[in-house]
């Protein structure tokens, strides 16, 4: 990229995360603050590093490349982590944050973009306990604030609403399952209808998943995402171009997260856009991206972050452009679980919905009838695009099925001849074992017999030597008569 011209950008390759050149010095590096893009420069207050809280606003202008430092007040705006920065009515407005300062309940500071002067603003009604790591989301001229950490850790998982033109906070109820208490998580609004909370950790846990607050009935949902299969993470940021949210870095205590990952809000499609390596600066906690208008084009720019060290490169990124066409929130199986139907409508009243303003009320009505009739024969040219694709995604799923079931129909005809083989080899080694039990129950016998006849074969032996003697001892007398006469022989002297 060359720094001779104010054209640099035009020089970057679609989806990849490019280091900007900087002239002269840059600020310190940090992580846990907050950034905004405003008329061509990026804003960065405050933050954290090596557990100091830091107080400066930092301006890096994309066209000269050239840091710049804001002086403030510290009164007035204190050393902050964890806080939210939102562009509005060439101010920016700083909510919430960890900070020294004791104070109950969220403050909202301002910085005054033209004579870069700071206050505090004064809110009415109900504020927000004070927090850090919480979400904050515009819509029109109101502030949707969810989650976070309070000053005594206590994980939150509530919703707060800041009507910016009357200056007074509301609490909202919401129906339904809400997500589990949380901070450093991301938000983004749809359609001025959902609002969509994505990650985040609690003291032990790390999440992955999606969910879903309809802004006209208050019903949390949990729909499930199509595409790639993410892991869980927090610290990561979030911005969004269309209808399309962007998702870069976090982390999960054990490493960073070096997927960058783009996910399409009307079909909650995700997908990993592009990958760094593991010690990239962007595979980090804590940094922030934000999205910039140079010469018509949109552009992410990234900053700060720690991944074991504590960064302050700028980087940026040329999406490509998606498709942006009218339908949304298509009826998947996913974006069913999100909402019922598609409308553009956003009302909240107070404490349960917001009052629309004129402007916004004229937006909305132009959104639900359509805007001309030329934009309304353009739709339905483009749902009948998709019925077709629909229509022949459906045949190709129903041909799928088809062989699937053949292929199952197969499978059950030899998984039942398999089974008569097996009652067959059953029955077989049944009877093996039968006779199995004779045998050992036969040789037990012969081993009876045996020790019996070894007992018969002693006492033959026996009988043997008596035999034996009893002949020796005949021959003996026989031998002895014939030599004196014999019997005879003394009974007739």
């Amino acid at each position: 990229m060359g720094t001779d011209s104010q054209s640099w950008h035009l020089d970057l390759s679609y989806e990849q995360w490019k280091p900007v050149p900087v002239s002269g010095s840059r600020p310190a590096a940090r992580y846990k603050h907050a950034a905004s893009v405003f008329d061509g420069k990026l804003y960065v207050v405050g933050g954290s590093r090596n557990g100091r809280y830091l107080s400066d606003i930092q301006v890096f202008d994309l066209k000269t490349l050239a840091w710049f430092t804001i002086k403030s007040t510290t009164d007035v705006l204190p050393a902050l982590s964890g806080h939210s920065m939102i562009s509005w009515d060439h101010k920016l407005l700083i909510l919430a944050g960890h900070s020294r300062s004791v104070s109950d309940t969220v403050i909202v500071r301002v910085i005054d973009l033209e004579s870069h002067n700071c206050s505090i603003m004064e809110t009415y009604g109900t504020p927000p306990v004070a927090r850090g790591g919480q979400s904050v989301t515009l819509f029109g001229s109101k502030l949707i604030m969810f989650g976070g950490e309070d000053r005594n850790r206590r994980l939150l998982n509530d919703i707060h609403v800041l009507d910016l033109e009357t200056k007074t906070w509301s609490y909202v109820e919401t129906t339904q399952t809400p997500p589990s208490p949380r901070f450093d998580h991301t938000a983004a609004l749809h359609e001025d209808h959902y609002l969509l909370i994505f990650g985040g950790c609690s003291h032990s846990v790390f999440f992955n998943d999606l969910h879903v607050l309809d802004l006209e009935t208050m019903e949390w949902s949990c729909p499930q995402l199509q595409g790639d299969i993410i892991g869980s993470r927090a610290g990561h940021a979030g911005v969004i171009i269309d209808e399309n949210w962007y998702i870069v870095g976090g982390g999960d205590n054990k490493s960073g997260v070096p997927e960058t990952l783009v996910l399409n809000m009307s079909k909650l499609v995700v997908s990993v856009l592009t990958s760094v390596k593991g010690r990239d600066p962007l595979a980090s906690e804590g940094l922030t991206v934000s999205s910039a208008l140079l010469d018509g084009e949109n552009f992410l720019v990234a900053f700060g972050g720690y991944n074991g060290k504590y960064n302050n490169e700028v980087f940026v990124m040329r999406p490509k452009p998606r498709d942006s066409l009218l339908p949304k929130i298509l009826m998947s199986p996913a974006a069913a679980a999100a909402a019922a139907s598609v409308t553009a409508a956003y009302a909240l009243t107070r404490p349960e919905k917001l009052d629309l303003t004129a402007s916004e009320d004229s937006n909305f009505k132009e959104f639900r009838n359509g805007t001309s009739q030329k934009d309304l024969s353009y739709e339905i040219g483009v749902i009948r695009e998709e019925k077709k694709e629909l229509e022949s995604s459906l045949a190709e799923v129903t041909a799928e099925n088809s062989a699937l079931k053949a292929k199952v129909d197969e499978v059950n005809i030899t998984y039942a001849d398999l089974s008569k083989e097996f009652h067959s080899v059953q029955s077989q080694l049944t009877s093996e074992r039968s006779r199995c039990a004779k045998l050992e129950a036969q040789i037990t016998e012969l081993r009876k017999m045996l020790e019996s006849m070894q007992s018969v074969e002693e006492e033959v032996e026996e009988l043997r030597k008596q035999k034996y003697e009893m002949e020796r001892d005949m021959e003996l007398g026989v031998s002895q008569g014939q030599k004196s006469g014999g019997v005879w022989k003394w009974i007739a002297g």
